[in-house]
């Protein structure tokens, strides 16, 4: 018989460590700072801790341009540091997930510093893509391939030779048509499961292989989306390479998970990845990206759930990450799709209302957590934070902003440490008297765990209670959804089933303007994004769940 794996359930909590906590006053959260508040994440109630990059690094994008992937950064602490996290996590019943970034390295990596130092065609040369420009003199790049982060996705050497970064300049991408490439990171795996991780995040998960030949796109001069088709994403060749992955996970026990970050087209593609004998989980995307409208979200549930299913696989939720704004600040514009990225931040900016974007996040929040599957947490939501939209130039490192000349504001918003206790910076993110790599707003005191502890309407013990709710009352995983009728078309009502003998959990969210009843609740609410009016009606912008048998 079968084991049922952790990951179809789990509750995830991402830890963009350069901003979760500073242990010795450096202005840099590091390794000591996350395991001094394991104890907060146990008391929040998730399952298991994903980790941003900590490896030696230039951070010229944050720590994904890795200089080494099996030494830590001195930045966030030692390998020994890492290994104190890790044991201390389990002690606690949290697992741990790792980043693992596999399409490109540190232009300080050995391997590319030995590139630039050999000759063109050399063996050096082809761990890369490195190409002939076009062009009498080979003046203009190898195609028409454009940068994620804008501009030209190559860079010419002074030898004539272009090498290609899908990302920035200083993240040369690998090929992975090299053997070396591939023994390579299978070795990096085994060295961090060996050390007791429980899972991999893997970036860029589609982007590792590219077409044959390099093609161009077709359309030079545009600024392509991350999940549009192209030559050099979701190539069929990257499935190999999980299939080898996923049999160096499952030698290990006891059981290891890896999860997908592939911006793609539709759900359909998104399942391939996630096959049985491929990956665990892929992020769910669509979700995130999803409009304030009650279609919009049921269209993504019911796709998500029937294509995930069909191939056997848990779906994902998620709401935010450190690539997009904030969910409270895209509700409150009520921006959906591709604008939750760093490209739309401006216009979100001119439109936030964050008292509405606040209620319409926490509503959210319990649409979310009685969804079969495994749920994403990113820092800071629990505390309902907001995207900082106004970081001084001079602050921004994001290669985003550098790369587009200011025009737009990149992910450095969402990014900004977190607020733990006291009425002035560092609140707690550091030792007094430390200065924060990205400044924290003046208005964030309120926002603070200290602030938020003990008080029945914060979010914070939203989050607290809703998550120990989720543990104790739905059933997870493979468990059944049914759609109730609803009491207008901005409304949503499901119900999710009890195991045998166990109470079973009503969920009903206004997506609306005016307050509605719901026929199917019976009895005060086990728990409501805000306070139902006095007759009993869900107002607008508000979720809450009831106890069903």
């Amino acid at each position: 018989m079968s084991r049922r794996s952790w990951s179809r359930d789990a509750v995830i909590y991402q830890l963009y460590v350069r901003s979760f906590a500073d242990s010795d006053g450096d202005g840099t959260g590091d390794l000591l700072g996350v395991t001094s508040r394991l104890d907060y994440l146990t008391d929040l109630g998730v399952d298991a801790l994903w980790l941003t990059p900590f490896y030696r690094s230039p951070m010229a994008d944050g720590g994904y341009d890795v200089a080494d992937y099996r030494d830590v950064d001195p930045r966030f602490g030692t390998l020994a540091d890492f290994d104190k996290l890790l044991m201390e996590a389990h002690a606690r019943g949290l697992r741990v997930i790792i980043d693992v970034v596999p399409n490109h390295c540190s232009d300080q990596h050995v391997w590319f510093q030995a590139a630039l130092t050999a000759a063109p065609g050399s063996p050096e040369r082809q761990r890369f893509h490195f190409r002939l420009g076009r062009g009498e003199a080979g003046e203009r790049p190898p195609n028409d391939w454009q940068s994620i982060f804008r501009g030209p996705a190559w860079t010419r050497l002074p030898d004539g030779d272009w090498y290609l970064h899908l990302f920035a300049p200083e993240q040369p991408d690998l090929n992975w048509d090299h053997p070396e490439v591939r023994a390579e990171f299978a070795n990096v795996l085994r060295f961090w499961l060996d050390r007791g991780v429980d899972g991999i995040r893997i970036d860029v998960a589609h982007g590792l292989v590219k077409a044959p030949g390099l093609p161009d796109v077709g359309h030079q001069g545009t600024t392509l989306l991350v999940g549009d088709e192209t030559p050099f994403f979701d190539q069929d060749g990257v499935h190999e390479i999980y299939r080898e992955w996923r049999s160096i996970l499952d030698s290990y026990e006891p059981e290891r998970i890896a999860v997908a970050e592939a911006w793609l087209p539709n759900v359909y593609r998104t399942a391939r990845y996630v096959r049985p004998d491929e990956l665990h989980q892929a992020f769910n995307f669509e979700f995130l990206g999803a409009p304030w409208s009650a279609g919009a979200y049921r269209r993504v549930v019911d796709s998500s759930l029937e294509v995930m299913g069909s191939v056997g696989a848990p779906t994902t939720w998620v709401m935010s990450n450190h690539d997009v704004v904030r969910h409270v600040s895209r509700l409150a514009a009520g921006v959906g799709g591709a604008a939750g990225g760093a490209r739309a931040a401006s216009g979100v900016a001119a439109q936030a209302d964050l008292a509405l974007g606040l209620r319409r996040a926490r509503a959210a929040t319990l649409l979310m957590l009685p969804l079969p599957g495994s749920v994403y947490l990113y820092q800071g939501e629990e505390l309902g934070l907001p995207e900082v939209f106004d970081l001084p130039d001079e602050a921004r490192q994001d290669p985003v902003f550098v790369r587009s000349k200011g025009t737009e504001l990149g992910r450095d918003g969402c990014r900004v440490p977190l607020p733990w206790s006291g009425s002035q910076p560092p609140y707690g993110f550091g030792p007094a008297g430390s200065v924060p790599w990205l400044p924290q707003p003046a208005s964030w005191a309120e926002s603070s765990v200290a602030a938020q502890s003990g008080v029945a309407s914060s979010t914070l013990t939203l989050y607290r209670d809703a998550l120990r709710l989720r543990r104790e009352l739905v059933a997870l995983g493979d468990g059944e959804l049914r759609w109730l009728d609803q009491p207008g078309d901005e409304v949503l009502v499901f119900e999710r089933p009890g195991r045998a003998g166990d109470p079973g959990v009503l969920c009903a969210v206004n997506l609306g303007s005016v307050a509605v009843p719901v026929a199917a609740a019976t009895g005060p609410p086990l728990i409501a994004s805000g306070p139902l009016t006095p007759d009993g009606l869900l107002p607008p912008d508000t979720a809450a769940w009831w106890t069903i048998r």
